[in-house]
């Protein structure tokens, strides 16, 4: 990985590389040797990030129990793996971390519905907030397209009986069109039988590939 200001840092086993921010304040860019595009980050001050106690500013009011997710505070540890985050008690993994962000994938035992979660550093917890956490499950008939064929997905939302928004990429654009765009966004239904249903049209014929995520919402944690 190559910054902006010089460095380069190689990742670990985990995909994850610990290295010291710059001293001065300003905008950092990094990329990854042989990916196009480079990713931007904001280096604050250490009067900026530092506080007495774990402070959570942000966090999603609805989580998706297979993606990341990013909480913003201050005084989390910069070394990813000297945070804990527990959802309902079970630890989650720490994929990235500085002293104002965390991003966090959930455990894989949670269930969805609402989970109470606490960031500790450094012998300090944070005081507990309460994150929705979603299961989205995409039923389709997954057999190979054919040129005009119409096809339907439907996602369903478990977790919560309120709308949220999703979004659907078409990974193999080639095979099929992603009716209202790609990357499409609708919200679901709500309800008990919460869904959103998108449709593909065949271009030629072979097997479709659609991702389906939550779109990221942050908010003031709610306790």
């Amino acid at each position: 990985m190559d910054f902006s200001n010089g460095d380069r840092v190689t990742t670990d086993a985990t995909g994850r590389a610990l290295f010291v921010a710059p001293l001065n304040p300003g905008v950092i860019s990094a990329a990854l040797s042989g990916h196009p595009g480079r990713i931007y980050t904001t280096i604050l001050s250490p009067l900026e990030a530092s506080s007495p106690s774990i402070e959570i500013s942000a966090a999603p009011r609805v989580a998706s129990l297979s993606d990341r997710f990013e909480l913003a505070g201050r005084a989390f540890c910069g070394d990813a793996d000297a945070n804990k985050v527990t959802m309902a008690g079970l630890p989650a993994l720490v994929l990235a971390s500085s002293p104002t962000s965390l991003v966090v994938l959930p455990p894989t035992e949670l269930d969805p519905g609402d989970a109470s979660v606490v960031v500790t550093c450094n012998k300090q917890d944070s005081p507990p907030f309460v994150i929705r956490f979603v299961e989205l499950t995409l039923e389709a008939n997954s057999s190979p397209l054919a040129p005009g064929d119409h096809r339907a997905l439907t996602v369903r939302v478990r977790g919560t009986t309120a709308k949220v928004a999703l979004e659907a990429h078409n990974l193999a654009p080639d095979i099929a069109e992603l009716t209202g765009g790609n990357p499409a966004r609708m919200s679901s239904s709500g309800g008990a039988d919460n869904t959103a249903q998108f449709s593909l049209i065949g271009k030629q014929h072979g097997s479709f590939v659609v991702s389906i995520r939550l779109l990221p919402t942050q908010s003031a944690p709610r306790p």
